[in-house]
């Protein structure tokens, strides 16, 4: 069991940007429309480096940025089941067409290198991780975030994010309906009365001795609609992981 103060979150996906939007989208959740031009301004960022980076990695970016002061270093997890798909499609095309592969794109589509690109344009010098689940890494993802809590950190910044894979792998990618990223700031609870109390919230791990039912939405997702509706818990299930999630004040 695991224990965390949610310090702030971010959120985006196309036409889901402001706070107010996403309040909307949790009183309804909905399939967004999503094309590949829908992606974050970036606008914190000079235009030739946001030239440089993927949608996912603007995904990302634009959504961890805010909620990291520019004094600040702190732990990030990156969480991404699928990763680039946009960018290993096009390399795997280069190899059937017997093209030669850029060494610029393979770099960066490995699955750590937007962990690397948010440390090089933040100047982050502290712990970095890139974990790639099963339909659970963004429990995982928040795992290895309130790890880095207990190892000293005051807070921590997790990011999970997918995009809309290409059509080709419609046949094995069925749980990501849109492009979206949910961004979290993890800190420790505190029991001080004095303390203003943001979120604090409790993840417990129970074996399940089947399946369950899935979600229709991705795990991230759902904590986000149960978040912003003021909903008590919340389980998640894959094969045989029980996730529960509980409110505690």
């Amino acid at each position: 069991m695991i224990a965390f103060r949610l310090e702030g979150w971010r959120a985006w996906a196309p036409g889901l940007d402001s706070t107010e939007d996403w309040l909307a989208w949790a009183q309804s959740p909905r399939k967004v429309p999503d094309d590949a031009q829908a992606q974050p301004s970036c606008a914190f960022l000079p235009a030739l480096q946001r030239r440089r980076l993927s949608r996912l990695a603007r995904m990302t970016l634009e959504t961890a940025w805010s909620l990291c002061g520019d004094a600040e270093q702190l732990p990030f997890v990156f969480g991404s089941r699928h990763g680039e798909t946009p960018q290993t499609l096009a390399l795997l095309a280069d190899v059937a067409d017997r093209q030669p592969l850029s060494p610029t794109r393979f770099g960066l589509s490995v699955h750590n290198a937007i962990a690397g690109q948010w440390s090089i344009l933040r100047g982050q010098r502290g712990e970095s991780a890139a974990i790639a689940g099963e339909a659970d890494t963004f429990e995982h993802a928040v795992l290895e975030g309130a790890l880095q809590l207990a190892a000293g950190a005051p807070s921590a910044l997790v990011v999970v994010a997918e995009e809309l894979p290409p059509p080709a792998y419609a046949q094995w990618i069925a749980d990501v309906p849109f492009s979206y990223a949910v961004a979290l700031r993890l800190g420790r609870v505190s029991a001080s009365a004095d303390t203003p109390v943001s979120c604090d919230w409790q993840l417990r791990l129970n074996r399940s001795t089947d399946e369950g039912k899935h979600g229709a939405l991705p795990h991230a997702l759902a904590f986000l609609r149960t978040l912003l509706s003021h909903e008590p818990s919340l389980e998640h299930t894959w094969k045989t992981r029980r996730w529960n999630w509980q409110r505690i004040r």
